[in-house]
């Protein structure tokens, strides 16, 4: 790891953030670490919920999205791909579709492009209050594919998805949370802060709750109540493949999470 991305761990939390000056852009190195880091996050039992940043810098940008300069210079370009954002998708993130443990993004600046995209991967989103999102890529000659066409419309209405694509004007923090892609807008001085407290109050529940529930809503999401509450049925009886959902139904924190509640004490999970 180098010191484009940052890795530091609190107990549970691991924080990641991005350090690539002056604005944070993606090429396919920096892409590659992110992943590694988010993988480790998936991999180390003792890790159960990821945090990432951006590293201050005077434009205060959280990032500007994939490194259009390496792009011009056919960075990037696959004969078989067509494109090698590397593993996990533009920043190791938005593709990396069984990572089971939480991640939050603190937003502390401009996310622009693929730096939309990247946060777009993450669980939850806080921003800072002059914090906004753009995606210019119909100003660039392209559509934002790393993960925008194919989530945004799916985290605000459809109208406001379309129309941020096709002007890729800024959607500022506070708009971002009017429309529920945000959950919180704070001062930058307690962004980082925010985030770490809300990875740690997650971090106190059942680890394999966490996977279980990103499992789920990664196959279910967009199912029929009737077909979510199948799954869900199937899930009770060891038929869904679903296995983490499934691990945790046979799991002793399942049985402790009740005896606690009986008992009137905190529970004690253990991951199994």
């Amino acid at each position: 790891m180098s010191d484009q991305v940052l890795v530091e761990c609190d107990g549970p939390v691991m924080t990641v953030t991005i350090n690539r000056p002056p604005a944070n852009a993606i090429d396919l190195a920096l892409s590659r670490e992110l992943y590694q880091a988010f993988r480790r996050l998936n991999d180390e039992a003792e890790l159960r919920v990821g945090v990432l940043t951006g590293a201050p810098n005077p434009k205060n940008i959280f990032s500007a999205g994939w490194d259009l300069k390496a792009v011009a210079r056919g960075e990037g370009r696959d004969e078989a791909q067509g494109f090698d954002l590397g593993p996990g998708g533009i920043g190791g993130l938005p593709e990396f579709f069984d990572l089971y443990k939480p991640v939050i993004a603190a937003v502390n600046g401009a996310a622009v492009g693929g730096g939309f995209e990247l946060a777009l991967g993450a669980d939850i989103i806080l921003a800072a209050e002059e914090a906004y999102f753009a995606l210019p890529e119909m100003q660039r000659g392209f559509l934002p594919d790393g993960g925008a066409i194919q989530k945004l419309h799916h985290r605000v209405p459809y109208n406001v998805a379309i129309d941020l694509m096709l002007t890729g004007r800024r959607l500022s923090a506070p708009e971002a949370k009017h429309w529920g892609l945000v959950r919180d807008v704070v001062p930058r001085a307690q962004l980082l802060t925010k985030a770490q407290e809300i990875a740690h109050g997650i971090a106190q529940g059942a680890p394999l709750v966490t996977k279980a529930l990103k499992e789920y809503m990664r196959f279910n999401a967009a199912a029929s109540p009737e077909q979510a509450h199948g799954a869900t049925r199937k899930a009770w009886i060891g038929q869904s493949g679903l296995a983490h959902y499934e691990s945790m139904l046979r799991s002793e924190d399942f049985n402790e999470g009740a005896a606690a509640f009986a008992e009137k004490r905190t529970p004690s999970f253990k991951g199994g």
